[in-house]
């Protein structure tokens, strides 16, 4: 047996850290809770009052706006008519909204956070190992700190999807600025620009392909945790393939998987879409 003076009680640290957040800032937890949950609900109650064809037109006029391609709009629109054809339209609004207040927050947070470590090396250094913890962790650990500090529900859901898609966002924002070709910041700064002026006029448009497929990468893994974060309360299609599972009925799961792909697709399609319209403007003003 390995000695025990040998080891450090690192689950107990953490349980005290837990705890020492929960009595001292409960209150700050329990506040933001309840203003992620006012969002997500009047979000997910508008969409549910929506006419489905006004969704299923709205999804078409943003896939067209994406591409400029009807045929992807037309597509799109057939892949919002198959989740309604499984009875699943209530249940897929509900995942829609979760997934719209979690991107949301992915960006909010990944985007400068991928800006402060391309701007310091230093911090850089500190986050890269942190971003690589962060996406080799089991996404089921993240249920733990997000039930202990807001419970089960929506918000836990919400937080736990959060850590597990904003590292991929992190990392590309950083790279797409560091890419920034030094010549054109050179030219920037010759003619007088702040570094404010520079980050928003140059970096971060050069940088915006990349930012793209960050947000892309971040959406996809954020699907991959609706199943996951069903089993700590969250409504949805993940509830649905959850419940095939208990209740051992393949048809059940099967239709609730086949609907989260079809969202995979929607989100993955108008995502590409707009990364590529961002790097074909980049190459014409090039």
């Amino acid at each position: 047996m390995f000695p025990e003076e040998l080891g450090w009680p690192l689950r107990l640290w953490i349980d005290e850290f837990v705890d020492w957040l929960v009595i001292n800032y409960g209150d700050v937890f329990e506040a933001a809770a309840d203003s992620v949950l006012f969002l997500l609900v009047g979000l997910e109650q508008g969409l549910r009052a929506l006419p489905w064809w006004l969704v299923v037109l709205a999804v078409a006029g943003i896939a067209w706006h994406a591409s400029r391609r009807v045929g992807l709009a037309v597509g799109l629109a057939a892949v919002m008519l198959l989740i309604g054809s499984l009875g699943l339209w209530d249940k897929a609004m509900q995942t829609l909204a979760l997934m719209i207040v979690a991107i949301a927050v992915t960006v909010i947070l990944g985007i400068p956070t991928g800006i402060l470590a391309a701007r310091s090396d230093r911090f850089r250094a500190l986050l890269l190992p942190v971003l690589d913890l962060m996406q080799t962790m089991p996404s089921f650990v993240y249920l733990i700190p997000a039930v202990m500090l807001f419970g089960l529900g929506k918000v836990s859901a919400i937080l736990a999807t959060v850590i597990y898609a904003v590292p991929p966002l992190i990392r590309l924002t950083d790279l797409g600025i560091r890419q920034v070709d030094p010549e054109v910041l050179e030219a920037s700064q010759s003619f007088g620009a702040s570094p404010r002026q520079t980050l928003l006029g140059v970096q971060l448009p050069l940088a915006l392909p990349s930012i793209m497929a960050g947000i892309n990468q971040s959406i996809m893994m954020a699907l991959a945790m609706v199943v996951i974060a069903s089993m700590i309360g969250a409504r949805g299609l993940g509830e649905e393939v959850l419940q095939g599972l208990q209740r051992q009925e393949p048809g059940t799961g099967f239709a609730g998987g086949l609907a989260i792909v079809a969202l995979a697709i929607l989100f993955d399609r108008i995502s590409q879409a707009y990364g590529r319209r961002s790097q074909r403007h980049r190459t014409v003003e090039g």
